[in-house]
């Protein structure tokens, strides 16, 4: 065993039982590493025993709990400049790493020495692959969007071979930390959603590239919001895909993404009238955020409201 090479980087939101599975697993890989790692837990100012038992766990290093709850993109930068390791492996609390991962996601960023990022390829607890690659926003993406081109045109995972992509998705992400320090990690704007797509940008423009590793596979155990926790993550998605825009793209090219984005919502709200079980509604409150990015609350001021609630009745 040699100089540190890997840091698993795990952040958890109030999910205990999800990451005591994902340090199991992290635990069983590690355990097949010819090299030597380490694992970080950020706790995001959880309240149910999650900070203790990831110090707990055999596998863990060092666990770093906060007393009140932050944005996903300042956690993900606070362990990728904590890290010790050559490589960062940020994860999800929800991320379960599946055998040989961890190995098949370090042999492609060494065999691709001008890749910054490697993105695993996604598993739905069914076993059904999800998407987790994809090309940069523009307003091409988003025309093929409604024109139901989606999946042909923007999504980039597919395939059994390493290949380059735009951006994936940071449930399982790869990083080399010599180039998430060049371009300042991750951007602190992006409370949730986009901020890893900002990241693979600024990344591309300066001179790297992102890969997807079909062959590392992760569990990704999503935890579908209902209700009022709902309407928050769809405002969240809508303010940070058009802050994207407007940070990368010209103010008529925010417009038009935000206009043809609405109008793929809506064509999908009008299916959903036809297809049972479907929440028509769902799409609309999406068209709504869509064109009104600007309105409503969502997961930043969420947090927000969980910390003033912390500060009045204590830990």
């Amino acid at each position: 065993m040699g100089d540190l090479e890997l840091s698993f980087c795990v952040v958890n939101t109030s999910q205990r039982e999800l990451l005591m599975r994902g340090l199991d697993a992290i635990a069983a890989e590690r355990e097949r590493l010819s090299f030597d790692a380490e694992v970080l837990v950020l706790d995001n100012g959880s309240r149910d025993g999650s900070a203790q038992a990831a110090r707990e766990h055999p596998a863990v290093d060092e666990t770093v709990a906060l007393p009140q709850r932050r944005g996903k993109a300042l956690n993900d930068s606070a362990l990728l400049a904590r890290a010790r390791g050559r490589y960062a492996l940020l994860l999800n609390e929800d991320s379960q790493l599946l055998p040989g991962a961890t190995m098949a996601l370090v042999q492609a960023l060494e065999q691709h020495p001008d890749a910054a990022c490697a993105g695993a390829a996604l598993l739905r607890a069914d076993g059904a692959r999800q998407a987790s690659a994809w090309r940069f926003p523009t307003p091409l993406t988003a025309l093929a969007g409604a024109l139901m081109l989606h999946r042909a045109f923007t999504v980039q995972s597919r395939g059994r071979v390493v290949r380059e992509v735009d951006w994936c998705q940071s449930a399982a992400l790869l990083v080399r930390r010599a180039a998430a320090a060049q371009v300042g990690y991750l951007d602190g704007d992006f409370f949730v959603y986009s901020d890893e797509v900002d990241f693979a940008r600024r990344l591309r423009d300066a001179g790297w590239r992102s890969v997807y590793v079909p062959a590392a596979e992760a569990v990704h155990r999503e935890q579908l919001a209902t209700g009022a926790a709902s309407e928050r993550r769809i405002v969240e998605m809508a303010r940070n895909r058009d802050l994207y825009m407007r940070k990368h793209h010209s103010p008529a090219a925010a417009r038009a993404v935000r206009w043809l984005t609405a109008w793929s919502y809506a064509l999908r709200a009008i299916a959903a009238l036809l297809r049972p079980g479907r929440s028509p509604g769902r799409y609309w409150r999406h068209v709504l955020a869509t064109l009104m990015p600007a309105r409503g609350e969502g997961l930043r001021e969420a947090a927000e409201e969980y910390n003033r609630a912390v500060q009045l009745t204590g830990p």
